[in-house]
């Protein structure tokens, strides 16, 4: 049976993961909180540049329709 996009995000709860945003940013944080819409919550988030932290956010929350993609990220 495929996999459900919602499903795979919920696998990623508490987990940190890389939100790519649909105009090119990037933030890296941990997941700890979604909807349907894929309005996102993530804790200790940092904009990325480059694969390089640019600025520390904290908690914030991003707007479902600026979501191009979400990826679980290994920790190194």
């Amino acid at each position: 049976m495929a996999e459900r996009p919602l499903d795979v995000i919920h696998r990623s709860l508490d987990k940190d993961v890389l939100v790519l945003l649909k105009r090119g940013g990037e933030f890296r944080g941990k997941l700890i909180g979604y909807d349907i819409h894929l309005n996102v919550v993530l804790a200790d988030a940092s904009l990325m540049q480059d694969g390089e932290e640019v600025k520390k956010y904290g908690k914030i929350v991003i707007r479902g329709d600026n979501v191009l993609a979400i990826s679980p990220v290994e920790i190194e």
